[in-house]
């Protein structure tokens, strides 16, 4: 009877203890993230105002300039896709990732920021700048006429920020070195071919495109893989003499709607950039295309996956717990 009631004591001693270590757990997960990863709905009570507030200053900077909407959506990319989505691309410095090359052109900064400001109000130090970039890279999508999702939220601010660290994908890439980009990041094709849907809005440099509309490859012909009606509506708006810096649209007549016209122009062969003409010549992305096109069944809803592979990509590397903090600032840390 003695040796039970001692062997009782210990069995509820340890629940005790576990019980007390996990409460322990959870309490610090609601202040820094404690490991656990973004959900829906993490801030609850402590900032109920925090997707209505970022959605209100988005949609002012996109209505001021509605380049704003695809400057955020390519910002939110060149983020995640470097050191995690961690508002690493938001920080300012003389080598920082804003200063790398791909992110010279990146738009919207003032967005993030006084989105950040303005919950510093109402939340002081709650929301990260990795959050409310995420939540303004599904609203530029709305705005411009695409279908909203749920955005799981938590993520905490990351403390490094170096332009070296900058690789991404390239404009001229080929299919196979995009899926194995993509696929280290957790992504698989089919979020491949549905994030790079998202050229549905947006510019590419005339500098970038010209080679292939004017000297392919050093033929002094354009890339014969064009469709050869939309080689002159390009090499009229990207003169060979004329300014490198000025843009181009990479959804050639649906411009700010976000829509599948670029995944059809795809299939037409009428779009700028070569690592988005190269998927129709995959059969893996080729189908998919048409998947979302609903040209092969099963058909694919292009709205529906772009919000579930926009998910996926917004929790690539997050931080939790010690690994970061919420900036009073984006574009410094603490």
């Amino acid at each position: 009877m003695g040796r039970s009631y001692t062997l009782l004591f210990i069995l509820v001693t340890i629940l005790v203890l576990v019980a007390a270590a996990t409460a322990q757990g959870n309490r610090g997960s609601s202040r820094g993230g404690g490991g656990r990863r973004p959900r829906v709905g993490y801030y609850g009570n402590r900032c109920r105002n925090v997707e209505s507030i970022v959605a209100s200053v988005v949609r002012a900077h996109v209505r001021s300039n509605p380049a704003n909407a695809p400057g955020i959506l390519r910002m939110h990319f060149h983020d995640c896709f470097v050191r995690g989505c961690d508002g690493s691309v938001l920080l300012a410095g003389n080598t920082s990732e804003r200063t790398a090359v791909p992110n010279r052109s990146l738009r919207g900064f003032e967005a993030i920021e006084e989105a950040k400001a303005r919950l510093e109000v109402a939340c002081p130090r709650t929301v990260s700048c990795a959050d409310i970039l995420t939540l303004a890279a599904r609203e530029a999508v709305v705005l411009t006429g695409g279908q909203g999702w749920r955005v799981p939220l938590g993520r905490l601010d990351g403390r490094i920020s170096q332009a070296s660290d900058v690789i991404l994908p390239g404009p001229f890439d080929p299919v196979d070195k995009q899926k194995r980009d993509f696929a280290a990041k957790t992504l698989n094709t089919i979020d491949l071919v549905t994030l790079v849907g998202g050229h549905t809005i947006g510019t590419a440099g005339c500098g970038l495109v010209r080679g292939r509309f004017f000297n392919f490859n050093g033929t002094g012909q354009p890339d014969p893989s064009i469709n050869p009606r939309f080689v002159p509506l390009v090499q009229n708006r990207c003169p060979l003499t004329g300014d490198a810096s000025a843009r181009v649209d990479l959804d050639d007549g649906s411009v700010g709607r976000f829509d599948t016209s670029f995944l059809r122009n795809v299939r037409s062969s009428r779009v700028v950039l070569q690592s988005d003409l190269v998927l129709w010549r995959d059969p893996e992305t080729r189908a998919i295309i048409e998947r979302l096109l609903g040209l092969r069944r099963p058909s694919l809803r292009f709205g529906t996956e772009f919000g579930k592979s926009m998910v996926k990509m917004s929790l690539i590397d997050v931080k939790t717990g010690s690994d970061g903090e919420i900036r009073r600032v984006c574009s410094r840390i603490n």
